[in-house]
């Protein structure tokens, strides 16, 4: 989950006195506080490539890369041919940088949809008729499919899911914690595309391209879209079912004078994340007029292009008539691009909350405002995987950390398992998925590539570990949001409350994920269109 806010400290009132989980937590934050911003961090490893490159080239190191003729020499940064290549690229290493131009244009088309009332009036309309037996499941699989709102799925769907659990005479503190965990842990899974998944298939293209021919691997952005269909259903049913039998049963009942609906209302945090407004569970008949026409607007979109592209002798397949690959796959982002746009404004007109023809370049506007912190991030991120590449030392840690795997025996699914786990620690302290996938991605990515795995296998590995323990993070800014309103049902609830029952979602999850991945892996199911596990 890409997030770098710092998040504020928790309020201090009730017993004094801390559990031991308090007590494991709060060192982790402590440790976790002791990191730098991602930029300083990032501009820190820049300056250590620089310098362990110009070490590495003044003595002379070289690598070769398994089934290459050719040696490479590590280059180094700090010197004269460091410095031209360094002036000389800094600007295209920041432009062409493949996940920038993707992020934002996927923002600008979220943001007219989110910015409208589309997307939360989705969540609503999905989860406000349903069944009281069948609410947990259809509450976790909502939110196992929310990470195309981006952060903003953690803002709506946790109220509104205690709300409808309220109103249907359930445990609204089930609801609460319940949606918050199945929106961590399904933030990298779902059927829908947003732009975690342009940025981590921008990185993942980047790192590939440390290996010799690593960029023709496949690296687009529908690259492990099966594997997370697939495990976003999985995770729904266990979800739900841990929601029901094992948080549910195990939670006091709620203050009876607390106020569901300001519930909603959580007071911002002097550095935390803005609270969401209040909310209801109920649809309008102009907004459900408003979805169905949006609804039927993209089905008829989506429609057309199938359409054209299936046609013999279409420009939109691939070279020899070939289905996969073909311009589709390549330009599936502005093709999405057009259908939240598209979806965006006809549920705009129809319930007004688009009414002038500037209004939709407007939201597209301030939604791209809003990745300011992304781009500077970028900047330097771009530098530090420019330098990887054009110095050889990422080769150099790849074809090291391959002959690492093999002489370990660990070059199958044992070595994913082992990369997961990592990852999972990891993610205690860095909570910014951009971030931590920008540190591991370029020594993995062609690590596993050079023991014969294709970078999708890699990067689903990631999105298992970069999930799994996010909700469990102090460093995760809303863990506190999540107590501020759980204090709303449970004043005396404290940080060690919300982590206790959210621990309970980890284990379940993170078994599976891998249990979906070691299917996938086992039958050598292709991740997504055109991207095999098997190089």
């Amino acid at each position: 989950m890409s997030t770098s806010v710092t998040p504020a400290k928790p309020p201090t009132g009730g017993s004094p006195r801390r559990s031991a989980l308090d007590k494991v937590m709060n060192g982790i934050e402590r440790a976790g506080n002791k990191l730098p911003h991602p930029v300083l961090l990032f501009l820190g490893l820049f300056l250590i490539i620089g310098t362990v490159s110009t070490v590495l080239a003044a003595t002379g190191t070289t690598v070769t890369v398994p089934g290459e003729d050719k040696t490479l020499a590590v280059k180094g940064l700090f010197s004269g041919e460091g410095v031209r290549w360094l002036l000389e690229n800094f600007i295209p290493n920041f432009t062409g940088f493949p996940s920038l131009g993707t992020v934002l244009l996927m923002m600008a088309a979220v943001g007219v949809a989110e910015k409208t009332g589309l997307l939360e009036t989705a969540v609503r309309a999905s989860i406000a008729r349903a069944p009281k037996r069948l609410l947990p499941y259809l509450v976790a699989f909502v939110s196992c499919q929310a990470h195309l709102m981006s952060d903003v799925a953690i803002l709506v769907i946790p109220p509104l899911a205690a709300l409808a659990f309220k109103n249907a005479g359930r445990n609204p503190i089930a609801g609460l914690i319940g949606g918050f965990a199945c929106v961590c842990a399904g933030y990298a899974a779902g059927f829908s595309i947003g732009a975690l998944d342009a940025l981590y298939t921008g990185i993942t293209h980047q790192a590939a391209a440390v290996v010799p021919g690593g960029e023709s691997a496949p690296t687009h952005i529908l690259i492990n879209y099966f594997f997370t269909a697939a495990a976003s259903c999985l995770l729904a049913l266990i979800g739900g079912f841990l929601i029901a039998r094992v948080l549910e049963p195990r939670l006091p009942q709620p203050d009876p004078d607390a106020d569901a609906e300001s519930g909603a209302e959580a007071e911002e945090a002097s550095e935390g994340p803005t609270a969401p407004p209040a909310v209801t569970v109920t649809v309008t008949a102009r907004e459900r007029t408003g979805l169905l026409r949006s609804g039927l607007a993209v089905l008829l979109y989506a429609a057309v292009v199938v359409t054209c592209w299936l046609l013999p002798g279409s420009p939109l397949r691939g070279e020899g008539g070939a289905l996969v690959p073909s311009p589709v796959l390549n330009g599936i982002v502005p093709l999405l691009f057009v259908a939240f746009v598209l979806a965006g404004v006809v549920y705009g007109r129809t319930v007004g909350t688009l009414k002038r023809a500037d209004d939709a370049p407007r939201m597209m506007a301030e939604s791209i405002t809003g990745m300011s912190g992304y781009i500077v991030l970028i900047l330097v991120i771009s530098q530090v995987i420019g330098v990887f590449d054009w110095s050889n030392v990422g080769t150099l840690l790849a074809v090291n950390g391959a002959n690492l795997l093999e002489s370990a025996g660990l070059t199958g699914f044992t070595g994913l398992v082992l990369f997961v786990l990592l990852v999972c620690v990891l993610n205690l302290f860095v909570t910014s998925g951009s971030a931590l996938w920008s540190l591991v991605a370029p020594v993995f990515v062609p690590a596993f590539m050079l023991i014969g795995m294709e970078p999708a296998v890699t990067q689903a590995a990631f999105r298992i570990g970069d999930s799994a323990t996010q909700m469990i993070t102090p460093l995760n800014p809303y863990v506190f949001l999540m107590l501020t309103i759980l204090r709303r049902y449970e004043p005396g609830a404290q940080l060690g409350t919300v982590l206790a029952r959210l621990s309970v979602f980890v284990v379940p999850f993170l078994v599976a994920w891998l249990a979906v991945l070691g299917l996938f892996y086992g039958l050598g199911l292709p991740l997504g269109p055109g991207a095999d596990i098997h190089r």
